[in-house]
């Protein structure tokens, strides 16, 4: 986990599980940073619009250097992030199946500070590639290797699905950040994602955590919208946070223009969420590292 201060970064350490498979730590003792998955296996929840507008709205907007990795075949992060097809010539799929460095995929973004890892077409046939391959499904982590070192956040976007993709993305993880839309069915959800968390926990990945649910799509004038906030947090206490992000027309059109919010329209309603949002990792991350 990364402090944010002055203070010096922590390490990460692997424990001894002693399983020939176990991750092992490809940097030693050098600070590593905190690597976030952004995981839900519904779609249409806000996941990939998280991604992108928490990464360059509020943490490479303020200062921090941030690494985002598009899992998701779809590839919405990247070209949510302005990357075009031109550029991807190499990406996850390459990193995935050994095929490419971390240091040869990374592409640099519009966003000062913020730097992808892009998704290509061949992404989709990612799983049929990994399922006979040697530690498949700590491959993600063994590839980010080194890279760690450069950034002070990495932010790891997963397809709506509880696939071999979104768990390397949770073995990779030190923590697991869910957009969770306000409707009906949200809790039914989540309740299916935190079971997957507990048994990648128990399997592959011991020090995973939740890092937190984020509401999405709120608005404040809907009942529902309020009920379900209000079922959520008497369900999970103060791993939601306590900012909310709102259904905004403009959020929607940044990403057809190759832009975060934040350089889309800074005034808006959802760049000024984000910007909280962030405001609130930050503070929740220095109270946790006092």
């Amino acid at each position: 986990m990364v402090e944010t201060g002055a203070e010096p970064a922590k390490t990460r350490t692997i424990p001894d599980t002693g399983d020939d498979n176990a991750p092992q730590d490809a940097v030693g003792s050098a600070p590593l940073p905190k690597i976030l998955i952004i995981a839900n296996q519904k779609g249409g929840v806000g996941k990939t619009t998280t991604a992108i507008n928490l990464a360059a709205t509020a943490l490479a907007a303020i200062g921090s250097r941030v690494l985002v990795i598009d899992l998701d075949p779809q590839g919405n992060a990247s070209t949510g992030l302005g990357i075009p097809q031109s550029a991807r010539s190499r990406g996850t799929y390459d990193l995935l199946i050994g095929e490419a460095e971390i240091g040869d995929t990374i592409v640099t973004s519009e966003v000062p500070g913020l730097d992808v890892v892009p998704s290509t077409v061949d992404l989709a046939g990612a799983e049929l590639d990994l399922i006979d391959m040697e530690r498949r499904e700590y491959r993600l982590r063994d590839a980010i290797g080194g890279a760690v070192a450069d950034y002070d956040y990495i932010f790891v976007d997963c397809p709506p699905s509880l696939n071999l993709l979104t768990l390397n993305g949770l073995v990779a993880a030190d923590a697991v950040m869910v957009p969770l839309q306000c409707e009906f069915f949200a809790l039914e959800g989540l309740t299916h994602l935190l079971r997957t968390l507990d048994r990648v926990r128990r399997s592959f990945n011991p020090d995973l955590e939740l890092q937190g649910v984020v509401l999405t799509m709120a608005d404040a004038r809907n009942n529902l919208t309020n009920m379900v906030a209000a079922d959520v947090r008497q369900f999970l206490g103060d791993k939601v946070y306590e900012t909310m992000i709102p259904r905004n027309v403009r959020v929607s059109e940044a990403p057809s223009h190759g832009k975060p919010v934040l350089l889309y329209d800074f005034k808006c309603a959802g760049s000024q969420a984000y910007i909280q949002l962030a405001r609130e990792i930050l503070h929740r991350d220095e109270d946790q590292s006092s």
